[in-house]
């Protein structure tokens, strides 16, 4: 698993288990994310936090170059 794969986990962790969280996460992603795991990710990075519901899911496609992985 790679660090940005553990990181995910840990914020979809965080976010089931923390109300709190989880309302800041949909808020403000950025802020969110430096508070609770001290990781600034660029402002430069569009970050979108969505929440699926049982009769909502989205399908995330990555950029085919896979150029975004290095970035943060």
């Amino acid at each position: 698993m790679t660090q940005k794969q553990d990181l995910y986990n840990q914020i979809i962790e965080k976010a089931w288990n923390d109300p709190a969280f989880k309302a800041a996460l949909l808020a403000n992603p950025h802020a969110a994310i430096l508070e609770a795991f001290n990781v600034e990710i660029p402002a430069s990075i569009q970050l979108t936090a969505l929440e699926e519901t049982p009769d909502k899911f989205y399908i995330v496609i990555p950029p085919a170059d896979n150029t975004v992985n290095g970035q943060w």
